[in-house]
């Protein structure tokens, strides 16, 4: 977690200095990006809120969304990441969102991704960022690490 948090303080720095403000949207990373962003003392100067969309439940009702609302689209891909986090950026009225979606493991998902398989977006008002990671692991764990590091490393290189 030390590495996270490190990337974090980063995150924060950066946002901080330019007045701007974040908000995020994450799924198999299971909260882990959230919970290194917070732990940076002064957090509620940029960090916004977030919501850990693992199910349907979460997509329909924490998100406000249906399904035609992604119509030609599926979780795990980089068009919905970028749909996802352009979609938390705008109902958390940010300047930034940031969405992470995949398959943790051990197993991989319903859609055919293997396990450790995300995809990380980045949107601004001028920016849309996308990137696929595939670690080759089984470990649930550790992939959650990995996505949730991949994601805010994206953010950090999206604020260079």
């Amino acid at each position: 977690m030390d590495r996270l948090i490190l990337l974090a303080e980063k995150i924060g720095e950066r946002l901080l200095a330019r007045g701007e403000t974040l908000g995020i949207s994450e799924s198999s990373s299971g909260g882990l990006i959230s919970a290194a962003l917070l732990s940076v003392a002064g957090a509620s100067r940029w960090y916004r809120g977030a919501g850990v969309i693992y199910t349907p439940n979460g997509f329909y009702g924490l998100m406000g969304l249906k399904r035609e609302d992604i119509e030609g689209m599926r979780s795990s891909t980089e068009p919905y990441a970028a749909f996802m986090a352009g979609h938390i950026r705008k109902t958390l009225r940010t300047n930034w969102g940031l969405s992470e979606t995949g398959a943790a493991g051990p197993d991989g998902n319903p859609y055919g991704d293997a396990a450790g398989h995300t995809c990380t977006a980045v949107i601004g008002a001028e920016v849309s960022s996308t990137r696929t990671l595939e670690t080759g692991l089984g470990d649930r764990r550790e992939n959650m690490v990995l996505f949730a590091e991949a994601a805010l490393r994206h953010v950090i290189d999206v604020l260079e």
